[in-house]
């Protein structure tokens, strides 16, 4: 919370960079987090300095992980309209293809949770759209995660291949974008459902605990229930640490919490599930 004499610059639709918080001058962890994860960042941290009381500056990040991974490799260099920034990692969180993209950087990444994906639409489903084969209509209006970024495009061109086939993920992916009907995001997980509310898309990729804490906030969409297609692929979550950390004892205490039971339970409080080594996770994220 900042001190009400902190000068502080608030324009509604220009000055909003709320993926970026905390002060990165002078932390005592800093973590880069595949954006998804958002809202569960004020309970996970709460426990998380409970048990570290000293951890108290914390900096993190919720973008995309292809976004964070190339803020990796440019020695944590990130720009945002005129101002840029250099903040080093202590801790990275991605998919299994950033991680084997940073190998070079990090130490030994471990998987930590588990989702799946959601369609949502406006309120009613007034297109009657019900499930990813309606997606390659060439009228219907579709928000969809950028595949040079966002990890969870790679499950939802998955998800197309299981519903129908690879034409119809590059008639999603490559024509629809080209005829405008298909809308690439930046941040996923803040773009898509303003685009819905707003009318410009019909329906978007989401991943499961995206719709349910927009529900949670009453927001106005409806949610397609995909609980019983059993090609839904599942995603993991896997977090590493970075050799080149500045805060390494910090590093090592995140880590070791993010995969203990009190971490477990908020993701859960949020529908995340837990690493199942059962389960036939889709390769590529």
């Amino acid at each position: 919370m900042s001190s009400p004499d902190v000068p502080t610059i608030a324009l509604p639709e220009f000055d909003q960079i709320i993926d970026l918080v905390g002060n990165p001058y002078n932390s005592d962890l800093s973590l880069y987090l595949n954006g998804n994860q958002f809202m569960v960042m004020a309970d996970l941290l709460s426990a998380f300095r409970a048990l570290y009381p000293h951890y108290r500056h914390i900096y993190y990040e919720t973008l995309p992980p292809g976004l964070l991974a190339d803020q990796i490799e440019r020695a944590g260099e990130i720009r945002i309209g005129a101002l840029t920034l250099t903040v080093l990692a202590d801790v990275y969180t991605g998919g299994r293809a950033e991680m084997e993209r940073l190998q070079p950087y990090l130490l030994a990444p471990r998987p930590y949770a588990q989702n799946r994906l959601a369609l949502v639409v406006a309120p009613g489903n007034p297109l009657r759209i019900s499930g990813f084969h309606d997606l390659v209509q060439p009228h219907l209006k579709i928000a969809m995660p950028n595949p040079r970024t966002e990890g969870i495009a790679r499950l939802a061109q998955e998800a197309i291949r299981r519903a129908l086939d690879e034409s119809a993920v590059q008639r999603v992916f490559e024509e629809k974008v080209r005829d405008g009907t298909t809308r690439l995001t930046t941040v996923h997980h803040r773009e898509t459902l303003f685009w819905l509310a707003d009318g410009r898309v019909d329906v978007g990729v989401v991943w499961q605990t995206e719709a349910e804490y927009a529900r949670r906030q009453q927001q106005p969409i409806d949610v397609i229930d995909l609980s019983g297609w059993q090609d839904n692929p599942i995603g993991q979550y896997w977090a590493a640490g970075l050799k080149a950390a500045p805060h390494p004892e910090a590093r090592d205490a995140f880590l070791a919490f993010l995969n203990s039971k009190t971490s477990n339970h908020v993701y859960a409080s949020y529908g995340f599930t837990p690493v199942n080594p059962q389960d036939a996770s889709y390769a590529g994220f």
